[in-house]
């Protein structure tokens, strides 16, 4: 029963994290001491699509799910849970493609809110 609870409070963090994935730089924008960890966060996220790397969570909900009697996952996180449930199979590639756009917008977005507050600092305000 435990096993099966921590695999449940997995799948619960690993939407959590995936969603400050996609929107954590918007969190920087109030908070910009978060953006390294938004960007560590995200460059994973990226490099487990880019290079196929396997994501801890994945790995150990798995392992949970063997040690409650349950088999593991078929596909990873996102196969499995969102794919399919969330948005259809044939909008997989078009919702990475969303996904990285909204981190792109988020950090072009901090970059110029950075900006700004540099110049407003430096004495230029609006300049």
């Amino acid at each position: 029963m435990a096993y099966r609870i921590l695999a449940g409070a997995i799948v619960v963090l690993h939407l959590a994290v995936l969603a400050y994935v996609v929107f954590g730089g918007f969190l920087a924008w109030r908070r910009p001491r978060t953006i390294w960890l938004h960007l560590a966060f995200a460059g994973w996220g990226f490099s487990s699509i880019i290079f196929g790397l396997d994501c801890p969570l994945t790995a150990a909900e798995d392992w949970a799910r063997r040690h409650a009697g349950l088999p593991s996952l078929p596909g990873g996180f996102i196969d499995t849970y969102l794919t399919g449930t969330l948005y259809p199979e044939s909008a997989k590639t078009l919702v990475q493609y969303l996904a990285g756009g909204l981190v792109l917008a988020s950090w072009t977005g901090f970059a110029l809110l950075r900006r700004r507050a540099s110049r407003e600092v430096a004495g230029k305000p609006g300049a």
